[in-house]
């Protein structure tokens, strides 16, 4: 049984802007002020930007709230994902959505240092951004962003056969998104994902109001047409290049804001890579970085921004002030 869906407090507003050649969707709080670095929120894999929501509710008044007005907080919408408009390509590279960052910031902080948040796939992002342009971040926060395992050059071609099977695949109509009868299908799919969710009314109202932005109904002469989800399915073709550690680690030591890694008590690597990558290596990746607080937020899963958006706000105004 679902909850009561979930009232947004801190109302957010849709702003369309073009990089690139997409339309970037980017949900903004709040106005620029002179004296506040803005806050980015960048999400994960098969995300969207309004997954930020409760984190943006959770925040203090004294946090959000500057003499001018209300603090200014831009979350995009990944390229393919959202409301941004696909890229007319099939496949997706983790250095396209670091130029797509880079463009937003040209727009929304030209002159002005921002305050960086990303979560997982968007953790890897504003990890490796940070190193490409310190100058752009005044403080980094990487929720749950590990990167990936070592990669073996002898695993070159298979790596390389099954990216090219996969964009077959696609390109042949073989490879979709599963659909949904309704929002409340999409929800339940969410709780699948994220037990934590079904545990209460709050987590499951969380669900039902996330389910409305993360799908959308597919227009249908009945009215009943199925609920599709916000993003694109490229973006499941895995990736032909490997992962040269040494490059993420050269990248880590440029950084130069004050970064603070937050983890989640369940071990996500465990459950992706096995034994092929794990936490304890990537906590020593992390000592690269050269000012750098891990902590670890209790009874948290890897999508801790619906779990604990409360405990999770406290950390981030603590270190952004």
């Amino acid at each position: 049984m679902m909850g009561e869906m979930y009232q947004a407090q801190r109302i957010s507003r849709s702003e369309f802007v073009p990089i690139r050649n997409l339309n970037y969707h980017v949900r903004v709080w709040g106005e620029p002020q002179a004296d506040r670095a803005p806050l980015v929120l960048v999400h994960g894999w098969m995300d969207v930007a309004a997954s930020y929501q409760f984190l943006v509710d959770a925040f203090t008044e004294a946090f959000t709230q500057a003499k001018a007005g209300a603090r200014h907080i831009i979350a995009p919408d990944w390229r393919g994902f959202g409301l941004t408009t696909a890229a007319p390509v099939d496949n997706y590279w983790l250095a396209d959505y670091m130029a797509d960052l880079d463009f937003l910031l040209d727009h929304y902080s030209p002159g002005k240092p921002v305050d960086l948040v990303g979560h997982s796939l968007g953790g890897n992002v504003v990890m490796q951004y940070a190193g490409v342009r310190p100058a752009r971040i005044r403080r980094l926060v990487n929720l749950e962003g590990f990167g990936m395992p070592v990669g073996k050059a002898s695993q070159a071609p298979k790596r390389l056969a099954k990216w090219m099977d996969e964009l077959k695949t696609l390109n042949q109509g073989g490879m979709s998104l599963k659909t949904y009868t309704s929002a409340d299908g999409v929800a339940q799919r969410l709780m699948k994902t994220n037990p934590r969710l079904a545990r209460d009314g709050a987590g499951r109202g969380r669900a039902a109001w996330l389910s409305h932005h993360w799908a959308v109904q597919k227009e249908a002469p009945d009215g009943q047409g199925p609920w599709e989800i916000l993003g694109d399915v490229a973006h499941k073709i895995s990736g032909p290049n490997v992962s040269h550690v040494d490059e993420v680690l050269a990248l880590y030591a440029a950084i130069t804001a004050p970064t603070l890694f937050v983890g989640a008590t369940d071990d996500s690597i465990a459950g992706w890579h096995g034994s092929r990558f794990t936490l304890a290596e990537f906590h020593e990746r992390l000592k690269s970085v050269p000012q750098v607080t891990a902590v670890v937020i209790p009874d948290s899963g890897h999508m801790l921004h619906h779990d604990q958006p409360q405990a999770l706000a406290k950390l981030i105004e603590d270190f952004l002030a």
